[in-house]
């Protein structure tokens, strides 16, 4: 039966599995076995969803007999799963209360109002629909599902038609994705965009709508929760508008570190490269502090160190992400600097080992962090032929004063 069960209830979850006994499944599909409404009208619904035909039927005529009243109150709960709603929204000669009562709950499936939309003959409840411009805007199958009902009234008509010409039919622009992205909920993602360089020229700056969306995806950082302090002066000369060249050879740079760390990288992870270096620096400075693990894994290999500094920076970044930075060796100087400047990941062992092992990490640094090593890591360090001379003399001083001489 059902794999998604949004019951609680380990009755429920029993029950529509197969695993109660199967007098309390029969008793469950006449609906006299003691559950709340709202947990037996789950099971009557995966019941009549099943290929058990004594169970579907009994499920049939249970679910004929309620009481509307009872039921619409029912239905009103946020907690009631999106299948029972998915099968009243579908039943004919309900009462409007109980129709306008599903359509009105965010739990029911777009799919089903969709369905709703194209077959009923109530217009003043498609008119009801076509106010939720947000469940149009994430199921456009629901305003061709208003326009091709010839029971709609001008009203649902016009806000249908509005929505569709506004959110799918005009050149969009940045702007206007960006109100496609608040309308869905995704604040972060929309700041991003509408901010954005590219927004001033989208298209002609090389960013289409669906690469502004892609990008988009991998927002997860809101503007209030950024710090730009970071951001000084000796920055400022990173900030410029890179030649063909020098965008491509940051391209193949990063491709080819992805590579080496990869047996086989997939299409999307390609197809994201290709489009952040559509961006300009200061774009990719934005999506380093403001994106997900997926953009921070390929900008920190950025070269122009004003974007992996953003990505150090992001307020999302885990301290797991910056043990695999400690390690890596392709970065700058600079980069490896501000991770052992940072006091919080100071905290961590496994990042400061890491750290005194990149061959990349200026001396300074490492000579700071030995001194917290342990023994062990010290005495492999000693021997490591692929740090500095430096460092490996220090990790023996470092030995010697602690064991005496013994070591």
């Amino acid at each position: 039966m059902s794999s998604e069960i949004t019951s609680t209830n380990p009755v429920v979850k029993a029950i529509i599995e197969g695993s109660a006994p199967r007098p309390a499944q029969l008793a469950a599909s006449r609906g006299i076995l003691p559950l709340a409404e709202i947990d037996l009208f789950e099971v009557l619904v995966a019941f009549y969803n099943s290929d058990d035909e004594e169970l579907k039927d009994n499920a049939r005529q249970t679910l004929a007999t309620q009481d509307t009243e009872m039921l619409r109150e029912t239905l009103l709960s946020a907690n009631i799963a999106p299948p029972v709603l998915a099968y009243f929204v579908d039943q004919p000669f309900l009462p409007y209360a109980v129709y306008e009562t599903i359509i009105a709950n965010p739990q029911t499936p777009g799919a089903a109002i969709a369905n709703f939309a194209r077959n009923t003959t109530s217009g003043e409840l498609l008119e009801r629909i076509s106010l939720n411009q947000q469940l149009l805007i994430n199921n456009p199958a629901v305003i061709d599902a208003i326009i091709g009902n010839s029971h709609r009234t001008a009203e649902a008509e016009r806000r249908a038609a509005e929505t569709k010409r506004e959110f799918f039919e005009k050149e969009r622009g940045a702007q206007q994705i960006a109100n496609e992205l608040r309308a869905q909920g995704k604040e972060a993602a929309a700041e991003f965009v509408e901010t954005a360089e590219f927004a001033d020229d989208l298209d002609d700056g090389g960013m289409s709508a669906e690469d502004a969306l892609f990008i988009a995806a991998h927002i997860e950082v809101l503007d209030k929760e950024t710090d730009d302090s970071w951001l000084g002066l000796e920055y400022l000369e990173e900030i410029y508008e890179e030649t063909e060249a020098q965008r491509q050879a940051t391209l193949d740079k990063i491709l080819g570190e992805l590579k080496n760390e990869e047996e086989e990288i997939d299409g999307e992870r390609v197809s994201m490269l290709n489009r952040i270096m559509k961006m300009g620096v200061k774009d990719r400075v934005r999506l380093g502090m403001k994106g997900d693990r997926e953009a921070r894994n390929i900008l920190i290999r950025d070269p122009n160190k004003l974007v992996s500094s953003a990505v150090i920076n992001n307020p999302r970044i885990t301290e797991q992400e910056v043990e695999n930075i400690a390690a890596m060796r392709t970065l700058s100087e600079d980069i490896l600097r501000q991770v052992a400047a940072n006091r919080k990941w100071a905290r961590s062992y496994n990042i400061q080992h890491n750290l005194v092992r990149n061959p990349r990490t200026p001396i300074s640094g490492s000579m700071t962090i030995m001194s917290r090593l342990q023994l062990r890591d010290l005495t492999a360090l000693s021997k490591n032929r692929n740090v500095s001379d430096a460092v490996r003399r220090h990790a023996v001083r470092l030995l010697a004063a602690r064991t005496g001489g013994k070591h």
